[in-house]
């Protein structure tokens, strides 16, 4: 199973605090542990909210805002996308971490949805179409 795993923002990731010498040194000695185990499938830290925007649908109509966004606890500082058997698989990784802010944080894991998390809906045809955008994807890398 693939899951998103995602690094809370802080108040001081959000501030563009950025991490010291030894903090990248031990969050890249993670990583190639994840590497090596054949877990990490990508990973990235985010530039803090006040460079991004949100696009918002509301039926045909899209509203655009600028960052920066307020409710710090509900945005993203970073992720990783693992390769593993199971939920827990990913937990135990998790909690091999270095923390990865200052202080307190927390890091949310999701499960991605599969094409077989679709059932009948997904069409052959659509079947078809999304190996095709996966391959021209991956190709492209």
């Amino acid at each position: 199973m693939r899951c998103m795993v995602m690094v809370k923002a802080t108040r001081e990731s959000e501030d563009g605090v950025m991490p010291t010498t030894q903090e990248l040194a031990d969050m890249g000695a993670y990583n190639e542990e994840l590497v090596k185990a054949g877990v990490m499938v990508a990973g990235e830290g985010l530039h803090p909210s006040s460079r991004g925007a949100r696009v918002r649908f509301s039926g045909s109509d899209r509203t655009v805002m600028h960052g920066p966004f307020d409710a710090t606890d509900e945005l993203v500082a970073g992720f990783w996308i693992f390769q593993v058997d199971t939920m827990e698989d990913a937990i135990e990784w998790v909690k091999r971490c270095p923390n990865p802010m200052i202080g307190d944080s927390e890091i949310e894991i999701r499960p991605i949805f599969e094409a077989e998390d679709f059932g009948d809906e997904l069409t052959p045809e659509l079947r078809e179409q999304e190996a095709r955008l996966r391959e021209t994807t991956e190709a492209r890398r």
